[in-house]
């Protein structure tokens, strides 16, 4: 199973790509990561809301293919802890996922046709984090999740 960890916003800080680096490294031997910055273009740029998850609507879709397996993270969704994410891929493994998609939405969320298209809905916290944070942490995430499958000693339950 692949995954592709896909986000709305701008290039990272240096700090979050070495991490990213760091931990896409540490989660290959168990299973392939990529990270796909969805970047509006400058000159969609707008102060209006609805229009601009508009535009993000339409990257995200436009993209989207049928063999994805797209999980929305988002505030109000199923709030997971480390063994439950390994489970769900493992699940996802076995019902044959080819590529499962995490997406990060959005700075105003997704639409609901977006919404829609999602498999499963999941929350990293009740707290708000930076974009560029929630990268980084899902990345960590997927390796803990692998690591865990594989009985490695990084997760201490």
């Amino acid at each position: 199973m692949n995954i592709e960890i896909w986000s709305i916003g701008k290039e990272n800080e240096t700090f979050i790509e070495d991490g990213l680096r760091y931990y896409f490294t540490k989660t290959k031997p168990y299973n392939n990561v990529d990270l796909v910055i969805l970047q509006p273009p400058k000159k969609a740029v707008t102060t209006d809301i609805e229009l601009a998850k508009k535009r993000e609507e339409e990257m995200i879709l436009k993209r989207l293919q049928p063999n994805h397996y797209l999980v929305l993270l988002d505030e109000k969704g199923k709030m997971l802890n480390s063994i439950q994410w390994s489970q769900q891929f493992q699940q996802m493994m076995n019902t044959g996922v080819k590529t499962l998609v995490i997406l990060i939405g959005g700075a105003y969320g997704v639409t609901e046709i977006v919404k829609k298209q999602a498999k499963q809905c999941w929350s990293l916290s009740a707290l708000v984090f930076p974009h560029q944070l929630v990268r980084l942490v899902v990345a960590e995430q997927v390796y803990r999740a692998f690591s865990i499958l594989n009985n490695s000693p990084y997760h201490h339950p």
